[in-house]
């Protein structure tokens, strides 16, 4: 099972759902992923059946729709889970490789209809390998903007938004709402609870055109050091402050609200959190190169350690530093200076378990004693000192971008050595 899967969409029906149920697809989608992780699978479908009735974005049902199946599965529910993939392929499923691979099917392997279904599911599409050819897409943007001004001489913003922004969304939009932010309701009133926010980021969230020769270049820097490297397109999106960046296999998504402070913007609307998560558009290259990195770690071990959720995004961040000239997340760097050895003591009490949240998007608990994301830090030191201590340092590249054992790539980039020399 995979939380999320890009490439589902169905249409089931379902019992009618309460009002309140309506207005929480998040919240029905964190009770049907702990149902599935305490192995409650009966009440994980049913879940997940709810959520794709009352879903936004076809991400989201996609996912649930997947889930579902995989919990059907896992009850030897054959026929029920044969009918949710095959109607996934019918709306345009291509992750064959992880449809084939995923464990929680395995039941399915020995019905004759398996290897049928197999068949009807198309390939993903190629990626392209050439920097030049990527393109940067801010149409959603100026979409917003268009959705903005109406909205405000409007009394139903949520129609507008709908009609002007969410109907028009290039692919890589529909992937990042899907994918960060839980409804159009959830969208509308995060910028309705930020008048003086949005008034003042129009002009910096325009600047996009300013860093395309920053960003094409940062993308020729990574051919040069992984000439195996995709280069997909990049989506600047306005969101609702949940993402800066993300990927899917529609390419890198950006929230470019997130990259818009300056001088003339309002900011006493956020928190301390979403304060720390606001960056200057000059950090808008340095971010989608952090998201690049990203792109390219498909054949990294799936592994919910702590210390590999770190060295992932770590590892993001120093390759991006590599082809871009700078951290994406320099805030958390500077923070974590003279506080390095304390860091890495509270960090091994959780290395080796499931505590993401401990170390990784945890912005709502961020105090000025207590910053938040230092698990990019910890990773980012890791990859660095196996780095330097490379010989070959292409190699290290690869190497980075294959990592099958994070425990044995710890060890191997003698950072704690180093650390004790600090």
């Amino acid at each position: 099972m995979k939380k999320i899967v890009l490439f589902l969409f169905v249409s089931i029906s379902v019992h009618l759902l309460n009002a309140q149920e309506k207005e929480n697809p998040g919240r029905i989608k964190k009770e049907a992923d702990k149902n599935y992780q305490e192995k409650e699978y009966s009440s994980a479908t049913k879940n997940y059946i709810k959520l794709i009735e009352i879903a936004d974005f076809e991400v989201q049902k996609n996912g649930a729709a997947y889930n579902a199946a995989c919990c059907l599965a896992l009850q030897q529910k054959v026929d029920s889970s044969f009918i949710m993939l095959k109607q996934a392929i019918r709306f345009g499923m291509n992750n064959k490789s992880h449809l084939a691979s995923d464990s929680d099917l395995n039941i399915l392997h020995k019905d004759e209809r398996w290897s049928k279904l197999l068949n009807e599911v198309k390939e993903p599409k190629s990626y392209n390998t050439d920097p030049e050819l990527a393109n940067i897409v801010v149409q959603d943007v100026y979409n917003f903007w268009e959705a903005y001004d109406l909205a405000q001489n409007s009394n139903n913003a949520l129609r507008i938004y709908d009609q002007y922004y969410f109907e028009k969304a290039s692919p890589g939009m529909e992937d990042y709402m899907g994918l960060k932010v839980s409804s159009k309701k959830y969208f509308v009133k995060h910028i309705e609870s930020h008048p003086k926010l949005y008034k003042t980021i129009r002009k910096n969230t325009l600047k996009v055109d300013d860093y395309k020769k920053d960003i094409q270049k940062s993308f020729k820097e990574l051919k040069e050091i992984y000439p195996s490297a995709k280069f997909p397109d990049v989506y600047f999106v306005m969101g609702a402050f949940t993402s800066g960046g993300t990927v899917s296999s529609s390419g890198l998504l950006i929230g470019i609200n997130q990259m818009s402070d300056g001088e003339d913007v309002n900011t006493e609307e956020l928190d301390f959190g979403d304060k720390l998560l606001m960056n200057q558009s000059e950090n808008i290259p340095y971010i989608v190169s952090h998201e690049l990195i990203h792109f390219q770690q498909n054949d990294l071990k799936n592994d919910t350690i702590t210390l590999g959720y770190a060295i992932k995004e770590g590892m993001a961040d120093f390759i991006g530093e590599l082809i871009s000239g700078e951290n994406a997340n320099k805030k958390i760097v500077d923070w974590a200076k003279g506080k390095e050895k304390q860091i890495w003591a509270d960090f091994k009490k959780d290395m080796y378990y499931d505590r993401y949240n401990n170390w990784i998007a945890n912005y709502s608990k961020a105090s000025e004693d207590s910053y938040p994301d230092l698990g990019y830090w910890i990773g980012y030191e890791i990859c660095k000192s196996y780095y330097e201590n490379a010989e070959d340092k292409k190699q290290a590249i690869r190497d980075m971008l294959t990592i099958q054992d994070y425990r044995k790539f710890l060890v191997d980039s003698k950072w704690e050595e180093k650390l004790e020399q600090l």
